[in-house]
């Protein structure tokens, strides 16, 4: 296992707004709270499978009073199988649609052969595999939420040699729930995380047998960095 770092392309997230590009991650100009800060350094301790890469990224200024971002993509030599953003955010007054002080955020994406995106039962696949990736690991959370889109992309003149594209967007949020000392047990919510983006890239299981996978076949082979 590898520990959580690395490099991400471009950026996206499902969090579309200005970026901090501070590395405090509290955004009032104070000491982040410890839960915050236990929390943080969960996630920087993680162990991660070798074939996810991860990195710090800056995290959104508007979401709550600290955040912390990371962005990762697992990595076949020097093909990019599938990317993601994951974002902690922390509010230690509360949030009601939270019903917590902690909120993570995600984005996960991958190509995916047309045939495959056209699949009337994609959307709810890929949103179980989400919830029993969390579900593999023991993880207690609420207010699960999100999106799964589908996009083709088909090319016409001076581009109509390129083949069609299709690709596969998991936007979703949860609401981990908080340990001892007010913080979640953000290293398993990473590795969660993990095992959801290896999943959607194609790659078997980290535990062989693991009941909650469930299998698309025909993905799109690698993509070139």
């Amino acid at each position: 296992m590898a520990a959580a770092q690395g490099r991400l392309s471009d950026g996206t997230g499902g969090m579309d707004e200005a970026k901090n590009t501070d590395e405090d991650p509290g955004h009032g100009g104070t000491a982040p709270p410890s839960p915050f800060r236990a929390a943080v350094e969960a996630l920087r301790g993680a162990r991660l499978r070798p074939q996810v890469e991860v990195e710090v990224t800056p995290a959104p200024k508007r979401l709550a009073p600290y955040a912390y971002a990371l962005e990762a993509a697992v990595v076949d030599g020097d093909q990019d199988l599938a990317d993601g953003r994951l974002v902690l955010l922390h509010d230690p007054a509360g949030h009601d649609a939270w019903r917590g002080t902690f909120r993570l955020v995600t984005l996960v994406r991958a190509e995916l052969e047309p045939e495959m995106a056209a699949d009337p039962l994609l959307p709810e696949v890929c949103w179980s595999w989400l919830t029993g990736a969390l579900g593999a690991r023991g993880l207690t959370y609420g207010e699960p939420s999100g999106t799964v889109t589908r996009a083709s992309s088909h090319y016409f003149g001076g581009l109509s040699e390129r083949p069609a594209a299709s690709q596969i967007e998991i936007r979703a949020s949860w609401t981990p729930e908080e340990g001892k000392g007010g913080a979640p047990d953000a290293a398993t919510h990473l590795t969660a995380w993990c095992d959801l983006l290896t999943q959607v890239a194609g790659l078997p299981p980290a535990v062989p047998g693991d009941a909650s996978v469930v299998t698309l076949p025909q993905r799109r082979g690698p993509q070139s960095r």
